[in-house]
């Protein structure tokens, strides 16, 4: 998501809790793999019951490591792969909740259009961008 001078080339990786909102936020180059960026992630995270990505994360050592700790993973395999392992479909139609993250955060203009040509700018506006996300959430339930 945003424009750099090459194009659309910026990927924004998040983790979300149950209700959609952010608690882990990394970026990466566009023409990096998302299975790059996906243990970095995994690292930081408390303990959760289910770990839910698409098919972009599929790697053996990402689902290893959810499994070290002590969670359940919900990849699918990418289609190419001999062996494809099953996904509960229940938890993982929850995926739609990062994607409804990221369309909120579209509606940010300067995340859309990435006006910001530094990463760390970039990423310091998706932070501002995913507090004011978290606030939204917060008063609405006070």
């Amino acid at each position: 998501m945003g424009l750099s001078r090459g194009g659309l080339s910026t990927k924004i990786h998040a983790v979300v809790d149950e209700a959609g909102l952010p608690i882990r936020l990394s970026l990466t180059a566009g023409q990096a793999s998302d299975k790059a960026a996906a243990p970095a992630l995994v690292e930081s995270l408390k303990t959760a019951a289910h770990v839910v990505a698409d098919r972009g994360y599929d790697a053996l050592s990402l689902v290893e490591q959810i499994r070290s700790r002590g969670a359940e993973a919900h990849i699918p395999t990418q289609r190419n792969r001999k062996a494809q392992r099953s996904v509960n479909r229940a938890i993982y139609s929850q995926r739609n909740l990062v994607e409804r993250y990221f369309n909120k955060l579209k509606h940010f203009r300067r995340i859309a259009t990435r006006f910001d040509k530094l990463a760390r700018n970039y990423l310091a506006a998706v932070a501002i961008a995913s507090v004011r996300l978290w606030t939204r959430a917060y008063e609405s339930t006070t």
